[in-house]
């Protein structure tokens, strides 16, 4: 017995922990990354979190309730779980785990509209094809799909909807910070340029009882602004305006403000939307930026991997600090201040 003890170990010579530490064991776990992006996606599309959020419930039940297939509901749920996104109490029943929570549709914090956003397919299509990006520094998804990704939603108003959500929901992330870090003493006015359905603005406003607000987006997004306003209380205070930033932008404001717009654009379309700005904003006024700012050595920051989205997506891009000091500086603004909000969001502030 002693003999056979220690040839196991001579022939499995590495622990659990040393295994994962492996070069090998790492990269597979990086591959598998994208296997558990598609399971969370499954998990989202059948609203199995708020299926569980009454409790553990048994996969052929959770299955029933869904529409599912028991047999391979239960393997996604396994593999989730492995992950620790749910938990299996006992065989083949499952249950919700702080991970999982934040699938459920209304919890603080949800992100559910974010990961179906996710699996959306023309999306994943043009990820999946990111080397023509890199061959040809252009974005992959009009070469995948023949149209670029603004007409493709235009033309496909479920998916449209569904990333309106999903921006809320990233929106709503990232505006407690936003709020905390916006100082808006003594301004009367401002416009919220390209702010979808309102969220931002839905923050800002109850903190700011003078302050008055103009919120631009295209006509199909700001039809759903009254619902999000009118929620906050804020609604009287905000004209809705349904138009093209890159045409023109409200007036004489003291303060735009541009929220997870410019990383959409390349640096002559910036350029555009931000010299259109510095045209109309009231003397002193300021531009307030809410972007990822990417930091210059290789520490993680969520912005780089999301650049390659961008890659993928759009002409646009996630930029450094000095990158968005010079796209200021061409349309004609000076940058006056850096606060950092989050691992994956920044507020920059521009004047005149």
């Amino acid at each position: 017995m002693q003999n056979r003890e220690v040839q196991e170990e001579r022939v499995f010579p590495d622990t659990r922990e040393d295994a994962a530490e492996r070069p090998q064991q790492r990269m597979m776990d990086l591959l598998h990354g994208a296997l558990v992006t598609q399971l969370l996606v499954v998990a989202a599309e059948f609203d199995i979190a708020e299926l569980l959020a009454d409790g553990p419930v048994p996969v052929p039940e959770l299955a029933r309730r869904c529409g599912a297939h028991p047999q391979a509901l239960r393997r996604v749920l396994r593999a989730l779980a492995a992950q620790k996104i749910f938990r299996e109490v006992e065989p083949e029943t499952f249950a919700l785990t702080p991970l999982a929570e934040t699938l459920r549709a209304e919890v603080p914090g949800s992100v559910r509209n974010w990961v179906r956003f996710w699996g959306l397919p023309e999306k994943l299509q043009a990820i999946n094809s990111l080397s023509y990006s890199v061959r040809t520094g252009r974005p992959t998804f009009p070469h995948v799909h023949g149209t670029d990704w603004w007409s493709h939603l235009a033309a496909h108003p479920e998916q449209a909807e569904l990333f309106n959500d999903a921006m809320g929901d990233m929106a709503r992330r990232a505006h407690a910070a936003a709020v905390e870090n916006c100082d808006l003493t003594g301004v009367a006015q401002v416009v919220d340029v390209g702010g979808g359905q309102g969220h931002l603005l839905a923050t800002i406003l109850p903190r700011y009882p003078e302050l008055r607000a103009t919120l631009l987006d295209q006509p199909a997004v700001v039809r759903g602004a009254k619902a999000v306003l009118e929620a906050a209380g804020v609604a009287d205070r905000v004209d809705v305006v349904g138009g093209d930033f890159f045409d023109s932008v409200p007036h004489g404001a003291d303060a735009y403000l541009l929220s997870m717009i410019l990383h959409d654009w390349d640096d002559r379309q910036c350029v555009a939307v931000l010299g259109s700005i510095r045209q109309v904003m009231a003397p002193d006024a300021q531009v307030i930026v809410i972007d990822a700012i990417v930091p210059e050595d290789d520490a993680p920051h969520d912005g780089k991997l999301r650049d390659t989205v961008m890659m993928a997506l759009h002409p646009g891009r996630e930029r450094t600090e000095a990158e968005f000091t010079a796209l200021f500086a061409a349309a004609g603004l000076r940058h006056v201040a850096t606060t950092g909000l989050a691992a994956s969001t920044g507020l920059l502030v521009a004047r005149s």
